[in-house]
């Protein structure tokens, strides 16, 4: 992560172009952390405060449209993308249907929720959304005001606290990611027993 910030801060007046643009990269599932992105522009913008917007509208606008994209990928390419092992391994068709129905059930939350657990599960909510055929500015819009708040939240904690604040963070996640596992199994079972 070191060289990588190295890397960036020596062109800092482009840094905010190469944040943004691999965030793009990360919407077509190419592994680039959506959070390390977010991590780079704080630092980044705290050592340089007059790079302060651009780099937040970068990782802003990069994050945004990497869900997009995501999205689209599967709105477009639909059962035809999971005959690709790549994507088939990453949303089962159990899967897609599971999520459609909480998205259908529960909408913004599960974008709000989702945005906030790590581990690739974010670009299997998008895309699950596309091959789900959820409604287009009903995902733009609710996925806008969840990377609103996540984005937010974390460049601002990464301003002010830096890598102290890091591990927290990594605590939280793991506690959101344990309490959404734990939801989606009650309601599962909870679904098994009506059925």
């Amino acid at each position: 992560m070191e060289e990588l910030i190295q890397i960036i801060q020596g062109n800092i007046q482009y840094a905010h172009f190469i944040i943004f643009g691999a965030l793009l990269l990360a919407g077509f599932n190419i592994p680039v952390s959506e959070d390390a992105m977010i991590f780079i522009s704080a630092i980044l913008a705290s050592s340089h405060p007059e790079y302060l917007p651009h780099l937040f509208i970068g990782v802003y606008m990069g994050a945004y449209l990497s869900d997009l994209i995501c999205y689209s990928l599967g709105r477009i390419f639909g059962p035809k993308l999971l005959e690709i092992r790549f994507f088939a391994n990453m949303v089962s068709p159990e899967r897609i249907t599971k999520i459609s129905a909480y998205y259908e059930n529960y909408g913004v939350i599960t974008l709000i929720l989702g945005r906030f657990i790590p581990f690739g599960v974010r670009n299997a909510l998008f895309l699950t959304a596309g091959l789900g055929k959820m409604n287009f500015i009903k995902f733009a819009l609710s996925d806008l005001l969840a990377c609103t708040i996540s984005t937010a939240c974390f460049f601002t904690l990464y301003f002010y606290y830096g890598e102290t604040v890091i591990e927290y963070i990594k605590q939280g996640n793991m506690v959101v990611f344990s309490l959404a596992f734990i939801a989606i199994a009650v309601l599962w079972y909870r679904k098994k027993q009506v059925a």
